[in-house]
């Protein structure tokens, strides 16, 4: 607990005193140190400050200083047992428990983007947490707990950031981060293969004034190259200790954590704090402005004064935010106008733009000591490849390839172990079949979680290997440069480059490709890549596509679904053009995108982010889609009294009757006759059975809501079955296949006779009052069909992760507009081709 929250007379020992520069340094000073007992004398009459007795004497401290002491009471150490002792708490013991509890070491992982940040944090934590190879993959913050010598470390995995500065979603939660939960130590992740631009961050982090390490990441890269770095002279400089690391392999990530525990434990000779230097007149301002921050004792508390002091300097928001409730506010305003007007008025530049400069100066000065470029030349892979890749000519026919071989490879290298699932499911509901007694039960378990689960579980592998592709894309660096040749055509339909990013991700989940879209630094790009995202079809739709493409489409069905996917991409491309001359009117922000060089990602980094994606999937079967299946089966199921219009049993017994005395009058020799008659009657019988179920499907409450809503999408092509299964996909759009499984099994029995599913589209007929007896899907109603899949509302998740991201007016547009335009084009598109053809 923190030394503020110990009441009057309470006792406790100091764990670890945070905070940094001149405050740790003071308070420390005055003996609260590790591993010292503390007692509170007595609060003041207004509750602060408060006294305290250390080391013999009283000292004074104000609450927001007590609270940046962590300290372990005697009730906290009885939860602690030392070698099992249970019993009254000595000071020695207590002291022991403090020892214990201070071993928890909180680090936070601090990097560029495609420094290799999170396999860094994947390998030290065997986290499953996916790597991409371009900006935005780590949008929030992902947590894993590890132990080394004794110590147990708390490692959090910040979203990548270029730097600190309040520019973008990421830089501003990494510094509020830093400045709220106040790590113990902030590994900075650099990437050894391009240290200048990486070290502007760690120049920020020296300004913070806190415990910092360098992991020199992908040190292989910079020998390769044939340059060399004296990281032991440059740790100096910095006051920073230096740890080469290469993540894939899991070199240097030992040695890196055992110097987290010697900066940690404060036994690092080389840790020091320094200042970087920006010159006489920005230094003199930066004094100022310290010299009335540190007149307020509850700012000091919360960040460097210094630190806060720059950002002032360079007119951060976030900065002047966090003064704004100061007394000394509207000093320190004023100060920081006139020091501001002064420095651009010497230099003739922004603000911002000479303390940058300065940076620079300092990290050239730095590398310019200790670091030597190769002494040959060598054109880099990438630079080699990019020529292709990126060529104005190629580019676009290699990118279309890449997706062409994606679609291709998902729908028919899937198809095979589709098929063995498929049977697996077959062979599970058969032993259902053979060993439950009849009853609801057993209904519910065949018809309404095998059937409907079951239905879905088999579109598995077009799911794995779809992620497989998009992953070995991201990995190798691949999709920045689809997102650096797609920029000008994104331009032009009024999107930022980057939204190709997010735009690509809606392939896989759209959850986080608009979760992705937090990289975008201008809100009006945000919000109009959140609109057109829907567009891009997700892995929940693919097994809708299979399904249909495969029943009304074999010959054709790569073609087809890359057909829907294009014209996916192609409303999206509409829309953004629409909504940008429309909603965001705004001055189109710069397109700044780093360009990685190629790595080949590990077989097994790319296996890990295609499973990690496969289990979600998984886990959607067995939460929304399972629930929804089960509600979908009782919905049909019940209720169980009802009214036929024919009396289908004594149809079924006549024909019995009718076609056994044709048996009986047939001579005993004549077996071809006999069997004809058999086969006919069973046929006849099959025939009145399906209607009586296509009846009691009509009559259930499931069958009244399609009905109800049927009219609607008459003109569409649509029945009501195909009604409902829609309906039951706004909760995800997998359930719309698991909704066909427990809809079209009427007639399906558990003999070797039964059809499939596929079968079972094609024979369906239209029952009621419109169109009855027709056959329901043709190649135009499942084109139809196709098309309204694709626009419709994408489902429950996007929706709330919209009003996340956005708000709730943004979700709910979505959802009138997607949904309105997906029965206008297939209105056009059925009614036009019924016209044509």
């Amino acid at each position: 607990m923190k030394l503020s929250e110990l009441s009057d007379s309470q006792e406790g020992i100091i764990i670890k005193v945070q905070g940094h520069g001149a405050f740790r340094k003071r308070i420390t000073e005055m003996g609260f140190v590790k591993g010292k007992k503390v007692t509170v004398i007595k609060n003041a009459p207004l509750k602060d400050p408060v006294e305290y007795q250390i080391m013999g004497y009283e000292v004074s401290l104000r609450r927001s200083e007590a609270s940046l002491i962590e300290v372990i009471t005697k009730e906290e150490a009885k939860d602690i047992k030392i070698n099992g002792f249970e019993g009254t708490i000595s000071d020695d013991i207590l002291k022991t428990s403090a020892k214990e509890k201070g071993k928890k070491i909180h680090i936070a992982l601090v990097g560029n983007p495609n420094s290799g940040k999170t396999t860094l944090f994947n390998y030290a934590s065997g986290s499953k947490e996916h790597v991409g190879n371009y900006s935005g993959v780590t949008v929030d913050a992902k947590q894993a707990k590890v132990k080394q010598n004794g110590y147990h470390f708390n490692i959090t995995d910040l979203p990548g950031t270029y730097s600190l500065t309040a520019y973008s979603p990421e830089e501003l939660f990494v510094r509020k981060y830093i400045m709220n939960e106040k790590p113990d130590v902030v590994i900075n992740v650099v990437d050894a293969s391009n240290l200048e631009r990486n070290l502007y961050l760690t120049t920020q982090l020296i300004d913070m004034d806190i415990k910092v390490i360098i992991a020199l990441n992908m040190y292989d890269e910079l020998e390769k190259k044939g340059a060399v770095l004296n990281f032991k002279a440059l740790a100096k400089m910095l006051g920073i200790p230096i740890i080469p690391t290469i993540s894939p392999k899991g070199t240097g990530i030992k040695e890196l954590f055992n110097k987290v525990i010697n900066v940690y434990e404060d036994k690092d000779p080389i840790v020091r704090h320094i200042h970087v230097n920006y010159g006489k007149s920005v230094e003199r301002s930066i004094s100022k402005i310290q010299h009335e921050i540190k007149k307020d004792p509850k700012i000091c508390t919360k960040t460097s004064p210094r630190f806060l002091s720059i950002k002032l300097l360079e007119a951060d928001k976030s900065a002047r935010h966090l003064v704004q409730d100061s007394d000394r506010h509207f000093n320190i305003k004023n100060i920081v106008k006139d020091e501001i007007q002064k420095i651009e008025k010497e230099f003739g530049e922004v603000c911002e733009t000479v303390i940058t400069d300065s940076k620079y100066g300092f990290i050239d000065g730095a590398l310019k000591e200790t670091y030597k470029e190769s002494p040959i030349k060598r054109r880099r892979k990438t630079t080699i490849i990019d020529t292709f890749i990126t060529h104005k000519l190629f580019s676009f026919p290699i990118f279309f390839v890449f997706m062409f071989l994606t679609f291709y490879a998902t729908f028919n290298l899937g198809e095979y172990p589709m098929q063995w699932i498929d049977m697996g499911v077959n062979a599970f509901a058969g032993l259902i079949e053979q060993f439950m007694p009849e009853g609801p039960l057993k209904d519910l378990f065949i018809d309404g979680i095998i059937g409907g689960v079951g239905g879905v579980i088999v579109f598995l592998p077009n799911i794995l290997i779809l992620f497989f592709f998009i992953s070995f894309m991201e990995d190798t660096g691949y999709m920045a440069r689809a997102a650096f040749i797609m920029d000008k055509l994104m331009h032009k339909i009024g999107l930022h480059g980057k939204s190709f990013i997010p735009l690509i991700m809606g392939f896989g989940c759209n959850v986080p490709a608009l979760m992705a879209t937090r990289t975008l630094e201008n809100r009006n790009d945000r919000i109009l890549t959140m609109l057109i995202t829907p567009f891009m079809s997700c892995s929940a739709r693919l097994p809708i596509y299979i399904l249909i493409i495969g029943t009304f489409f074999p010959e054709h069905a790569t073609l087809v679904l890359f057909g829907i996917y294009t014209f996916g991409i192609a409303l999206a491309i509409f829309f953004a053009k629409i909504f940008k001359a429309s909603f965001f009117k705004s001055k189109d922000a710069p397109f700044v995108m780093e360009l990685p060089p190629y790595r080949l990602p590990t077989l097994k980094s790319t296996i890990i982010h295609m499973w990690h994606k496969g289990v979600q999937y998984l886990q959607k079967m067995g939460g929304v889609i399972l629930l929804a299946s089960i509600i979908i089966w009782a919905l049909g199921y019940f209720p169980r009294e009802i009214n036929f219009s024919k009396d289908y049993d004594k149809m079924i017994l006549e024909t019995n009757q009718d076609f056994d005395s044709r048996i009986n009058n047939i001579q005993q020799d004549n077996e071809n006759d006999t069997k004809q008659l058999l086969s006919e009657k069973e046929v006849k019988i099959q025939k009145i059975q399906n209607l009586k179920l296509e009846e009691k499907q009509q009559k259930s409450y499931i069958g009244q809501i399609g009905q109800f809503v049927a009219p609607a999408l008459h003109p569409l092509g649509f029945d009501w079955k195909m009604t409902v299964s829609i309906l039951t996909g706004i909760a995800a759009k997998e359930v719309v296949v698991s909704t066909m499984g427990v809809l079209y099994q009427e007639g399906e029995g558990a003999s070797e006779t039964s059809e499939g599913l596929r079968t079972k589209l094609k024979e369906q007929k239209f029952a009621g009052s419109y169109r009855t007896g027709e056959n329901v899907f043709s190649s135009l109603s499942a084109l139809s069909f196709l098309i309204f899949i694709l626009i419709y509302f994408p489902c429950i998740a996007v929706i709330v992760t919209i009003v996340k991201e956005a708000n709730w007016k943004w979700a709910a547009f979505v959802v009138f507009y997607t949904t309105g335009l997906a029965w206008l084009v297939s209105f056009i598109i059925y009614q036009t081709g019924n016209l044509i053809l």
